[in-house]
């Protein structure tokens, strides 16, 4: 099989941070979020990995140059004009050729692996199978309906949830998804969607399975749960580059970049970026951080503006 990671999109929610840094190489718990997507596909034996990229491809290419600095190969194309996640995969067509592929969302981080996920999908000769994840308010995320272990059918977002089970941003593809992709039509929002493929698979008679995932599934999209999965990466601990300077108690969950200098009074919940010089009299909580900072008081949720960073 191959890879290809999804990494084009604009990361708009965790503005205006990725103004500057691309999300897909915004550092947790000091490596790059896309680090996670490369060691669970490496754990599936995957190495030969495309990543869709956008306006950010500059950025992309000269932070992760041909993968062998992370133990993979990677190929880039570029979707000039972001339409949907389907719209986005079909950049890859050439590159996954007539191979099976998984197709891995560049913000997500899981806490467990899928290689059990990935042999059902090879010895299954499914079309296609997806992870999903049991969830309190399915009514937030794309749902499968399910009868067995086959999804018989997808709802983006439904008021009256038929299940629990969550689409959580993991496909598993063989080649029958490039003869749906074509016909597809936007869907209300404009946008060329992977669940209308799916279904259109599934119309079609094909063999669609869920996978249902027992780890923990993080969307790194926003503030929150960013600062959410750095914490859980570092387990409610510390982490300080050897190259950055700290005056000021630590308290849990913090993160201090390479080459960054941060004085306060205290600090907890909150990630410091490479580079960053920050001077704060007051505490900061549950905030991100980079370039030159300066405050007289308190920084609490906080993302300090995109011009600051580096």
């Amino acid at each position: 099989m191959k890879g290809v990671i999804l990494a084009a999109g604009k990361g708009s929610r965790l503005y205006p941070v990725t103004r500057i840094i691309p999300k897909p190489i915004l550092p947790i718990a000091n490596r790059l979020t896309i680090e996670y997507a490369f060691d669970r596909l490496k754990e599936m034996g995957i190495a030969d990995i495309c990543v869709v990229v956008g306006e950010n491809e500059g950025q992309m290419r000269e932070a992760l140059d041909d993968g062998s600095a992370f133990g993979v190969h990677l190929t880039y194309v570029k979707q000039e004009d972001p339409k949907g996640l389907a719209h986005a995969v079909g950049f890859a067509k050439d590159f996954v050729g007539e191979d099976s592929f998984v197709l891995y969302l560049g913000d997500a981080v899981y806490s467990e692996g899928f290689a059990d996920h990935a042999k059902r999908f090879l010895d299954s000769g499914c079309a296609n199978l997806n992870i999903v994840k049991e969830v309190e308010d399915p009514s937030r995320f794309g749902v499968a309906n399910v009868e067995g272990d086959r999804i018989v059918r997808l709802e983006e977002k439904p008021k009256n949830p038929q299940s629990n089970l969550a689409m959580a941003g993991m496909y598993f593809f063989s080649p029958k998804i490039w003869r749906v992709l074509p016909d597809l039509q936007p869907s209300a929002r404009g946008e060329y969607e992977i669940t209308d493929a799916i279904q259109t698979l599934i119309n079609e008679g094909e063999t669609v399975l869920a996978g249902v995932y027992g780890g923990v599934w993080f969307d790194t999209g926003t503030l929150d749960s960013y600062l959410e999965t750095s914490a859980f990466q570092i387990k409610g601990a510390t982490i300080v580059d050897p190259s950055a300077s700290v005056k000021g108690t630590l308290g849990a969950n913090v993160v201090v970049g390479e080459g960054a200098t941060l004085e306060c009074e205290s600090i907890e919940d909150s990630v410091i970026l490479p580079g960053a010089n920050v001077k704060v009299k007051g505490n900061i909580r549950h905030a991100i951080l980079g370039g030159p900072v300066s405050s007289d008081g308190d920084i609490q949720s906080e993302i300090l503006h995109g011009d600051y960073l580096g």
